[in-house]
């Protein structure tokens, strides 16, 4: 259901406008489908079934809408009538092959702060709940659906219509759909606040767009560089903690729980997107994430390689995130000294000198150049910086492992 859910809010907010609204008939259709097919069975095009039930409620809402109006006016019944004949000569549901790229684009409008855009994409594009959405980012249901809200109410003030923009504008648009998507999987892998240090559900959702996505723009190198990048990033889960909810890092990870057949399909994907699309940032990403997947264990990892790619990124797209991942890389090929030399590079760079991993990666450099005591004193900084609680307790963790060995010294 969850997946026909976007592409009958697409079809009707093409047909009648008034995204609100129509998400008010999808959501009424939902309902009307869990009760009809608990008692008969889901139908053979469940799409099919939801756009129809939910453009009768639409056409409802319209038809009060005109009692309500034709009592002041005596013109007002025009545009239901309008919508009435385009309904009764459809059978089935329309075309919606770039229904879900609109509501996409829609949902990411530039009028939007980044938030509301994740927000309005989990919400409408996704099908989660305002509970879920709310509980994801750790803040009151009613707060989410006031932002929620304040997201459809500036794109109808935006004038925003439903249509795929032309040319670069289109380029611009499905650059941020796709950071948003990002940024909903990273929140997922990595939850910026909480107990737990993942969540699967949004690492999830944010695949299955990214699916969609690509569904719709097969020959976007960039939107299958994403989906290749989530997939083998995802793949380490279930190494990814202890059966107590500990981080275990990258390097100590077992290998043998890794999911092989994401890590197979993600490395295909990717694969097949170097030797024939047009090379862009995601694609790097992928291809060094395809490295560490398909490496038998840490220590077989080709880091000169990896190394190689971090400087392709870094000319491509230059972030403070990828050259502090370029001196992990450099530290590994060149020795601890070039990698902490990087680092020293970044300490004035915003925001990544008061940011956690700056602190969690020289802490670990320093560690292994047998500087304990720098080393503990930079684990507790990045454990005092994150807001994760799993992070923050492996990072204390590791302070507290330096002064059990400094006392058995």
């Amino acid at each position: 259901m969850r997946a026909a859910t976007p592409r009958a809010l697409g079809a009707l907010v093409r047909r009648f406008g008034d995204f609100e609204a129509c998400e008010d008939a999808v959501q009424e259709a939902l309902l009307a489908a869990s009760a009809a097919w608990t008692a008969t069975g889901v139908p053979d095009d469940p799409t099919a079934w939801l756009i129809t039930v939910a453009s009768r409620r639409r056409i409802d809402q319209l038809r009060a809408d005109v009692a309500r109006m034709r009592r002041e006016t005596t013109d007002a019944a025009l545009s239901l009538r309008e919508f009435e004949r385009e309904f009764e000569r459809e059978i089935g549901p329309e075309p919606a092959g770039d229904d879900a790229l609109t509501l996409f684009v829609l949902c990411c409008h530039p009028s939007l702060t980044p938030t509301s855009q994740i927000a309005l994409t989990l919400r409408a594009v996704a099908g989660l709940t305002t509970a879920q959405i709310a509980a994801a980012f750790l803040v009151p249901p009613a707060a989410m659906a006031k932002r929620i809200t304040r997201a459809k109410k500036t794109i109808k003030t935006s004038g925003a219509q439903f249509q795929l923009p032309a040319g670069a504008e289109l380029a611009e648009r499905l650059r941020t759909v796709m950071h948003v998507i990002y940024l909903i999987f990273n929140e997922g892998y990595a939850e910026t606040h909480g107990r737990q240090l993942e969540s699967a559900e949004l690492t999830g959702e944010a695949i299955r767009l990214a699916q969609l996505l690509r569904h719709q723009l097969p020959g976007d190198g960039e939107v299958v560089g994403l989906l290749a990048l989530m997939l083998l990033i995802d793949a380490r889960r279930a190494a990814r903690t202890t059966p107590d909810g500990a981080l275990v890092p990258l390097a100590d990870q077992d290998h043998s729980l890794w999911d092989a057949a994401a890590i197979s399909e993600g490395v295909a994907l990717i694969t097949d997107s170097l030797s024939r699309l047009l090379l862009g940032p995601y694609q790097v990403q992928a291809a060094i994430a395809a490295l560490h997947a398909e490496a038998a264990s840490s220590e077989d990892t080709d880091w000169e390689q990896i190394l190689a790619l971090y400087e392709v990124l870094e000319r491509l797209a230059p972030s403070p995130m990828a050259a502090l991942s370029e001196a992990v890389a450099s530290a590994m090929v060149h020795g601890t000294d070039a990698g902490l030399a990087q680092l020293a590079l970044l300490d004035t760079v915003e925001p990544l000198s008061s940011h956690h991993r700056l602190h969690a990666v020289r802490a670990h450099l320093l560690e292994l150049t047998g500087e304990r005591r720098a080393a503990r004193a930079e684990y507790l900084a990045a454990a005092e910086a994150t807001s994760n609680d799993a992070e923050r307790r492996y990072l204390a963790d590791r302070a507290h492992r330096l002064d059990a060995a400094d006392e058995h010294a």
